[in-house]
């Protein structure tokens, strides 16, 4: 049992990093974002498998040896509790005098009327000779294994749950669908025995994202208080509409679909140096601070002369610091403004190798406008355009929408988990709540002697004994 408890703790301990660093299974990303800010420590941490924390060699290992503990430690004690329950209950000591309660008895009783009184307090009863032996509270060992069992129950629904499972992340930008299929999904974690068969035919769509802000407490003046996901969901049987919330997932076929981060969309059109339409649409840019300043990369391989990469930062309230730099001072767009450093050379999209499009690789690229360069930053508010540097064409801030990161996500064992979970808190209960007692009443030819016996402490053995020999005496009168 003590390796079971330490096996439990050291499970509970590997469980911390995968709360402290993004999952790719569940906020994947978080850790292309990560990778991006500090790419050596996270390499570190992948190889470590930090991201991964819930399917981790580590944490495997761990999670099958309590497994195993835990079946070694029940299975012996079940056998014991119920030889236990079988057999009478134990022989009365010679000397009671040495138990912890003791009390002589002032009137002549009877066996029978021991017996009748200790029956009907719920004692398993045993006549030996000329005492009475009974005993109580198998129900706190009873629980106790319940426990044992609910929580390896738990640990069985968790690994087949597990199995059987799939979580899927996109990105939706307002007026966008999804559909469920694999290609779909911007990322896509199945279980072991999991098949693309068993995906269920749903599309989704986002009408319409809002975030309500606190205007009346000036101690949180402008932070958020609610996300709003307006979605519609058409199956091959019927159209409804639905609302996403934070920690309020919406019900899909064969899913559930969870709503894990948000931000904003800006709509971008860049025009190339021979004036046709190269890139045009919204483009998702990351948060990076709680007042929503965010930052977003614009690749457009097809740009005529040259191929063109822009980081670009969204400023939704922007003012100047001292600096000279830009931050926002309030999440919801009253100034938005878009900056933009242009690059121009290889993009590196015709090596084969995947590229991150929340980043851009500047290796091959010269920096024509930004920090540092013979131009300046490009600054755009919603409606206008700027040109380019050097006749690369232009670029204009066309409109503002807002994007979603949903979960969508499917465990058949989590009711499962929570029934058992719920099973072992009430078994819990009971193993605390119950005593085991032992009590002997012995009739003797100069004396009658009461006793009794608990497991651990307890405060009410005295009581309990005294209202006992108070029961008998008054039936034997």
């Amino acid at each position: 049992m003590r390796t079971a408890l330490f096996l439990l703790l050291l499970m509970a301990l590997a469980a911390v990093p995968g709360s402290v660093y993004p999952q790719r299974s569940a906020d994947p990303n978080g850790v292309r974002l990560y990778f991006s800010q500090q790419p050596e420590l996270a390499a570190v941490l992948d190889s470590l498998q930090l991201f991964d924390v819930y399917t981790s060699v580590w944490f495997s290992a761990i999670y099958i040896l309590l497994f195993v503990s835990l079946v070694g430690c029940v299975i012996p004690r079940t056998k014991v509790h119920y030889n236990a329950l079988r057999a009478k209950p134990v022989k009365t000591p010679e000397l009671l005098t040495r138990m912890p309660v003791h009390q002589i008895g002032s009137k002549r009783v009877s066996l029978e009327a021991a017996q009748e009184v200790l029956k009907q307090r719920g004692f398993r009863v045993a006549v030996q000779g000329n005492s009475v032996s009974a005993e109580k509270g198998y129900l706190k060992e009873t629980g106790n294994l319940v426990f044992h069992y609910s929580l390896l129950a738990v640990l069985i629904a968790v690994g087949v749950g597990g199995g059987f499972s799939y979580s899927g992340q996109r990105v939706l930008v307002e007026g966008e669908t999804f559909v469920n299929n694999l290609a779909s999904y911007d990322a896509f974690s199945p279980g072991p025995l999991f098949f693309e068969e068993e995906l269920q035919p749903y599309s989704l769509t986002l009408n319409k994202f809002n975030v309500l802000y606190d205007l009346q407490n000036p101690a949180n003046l402008g932070q958020p208080i609610d996300f709003i996901a307006e979605v519609t969901v058409s199956t091959t049987q019927e159209t409804s509409e639905g609302i996403v919330r934070v920690n309020h997932p919406l019900p899909v076929p064969g899913a559930n679909v969870y709503l894990t981060g948000n931000g904003f969309a800006p709509v971008i059109t860049v025009r190339d140096g021979e004036g046709n339409v190269a890139y045009t649409g919204p483009v998702v840019y990351l948060p990076q601070d709680g007042n929503m300043t965010s930052i977003g990369v614009i690749k457009v391989p097809d740009a005529n002369p040259e191929q063109i990469g822009m980081i670009s930062f969204f400023y939704p309230t922007v003012t100047e610091l001292e600096s000279g730099a830009y931050t926002s001072i309030y999440p919801d767009p009253i100034d938005p403004l878009l900056t933009f450093n242009v690059y121009t050379g290889d993009l590196g999209l015709d090596s084969g190798i995947p590229r991150n499009v929340y980043a851009l690789d500047v290796s091959d690229m010269e920096l024509v406008a930004g920090r540092d360069a013979p131009n300046p930053a490009l600054e755009l508010r919603i409606g206008e355009s700027a040109a380019l540097p050097n006749g690369l064409g232009t670029v204009s801030f066309d409109g503002l929408l807002r994007f979603a990161s949903l979960d969508v996500a499917f465990n058949p064992g989590g009711i499962w988990v929570l029934i058992f979970s719920f099973i072992a808190l009430f078994a819990v209960v009971i193993s605390l709540s119950v005593v085991r007692r032992r009590v002997w009443v012995r009739i003797g030819d100069e004396r009658i002697e009461y006793a009794g016996l608990a497991r651990g402490d307890d405060e009410q053995l005295e009581q309990i004994v005294t209202e006992i020999k108070e029961e008998i005496e008054g039936r034997s009168a």
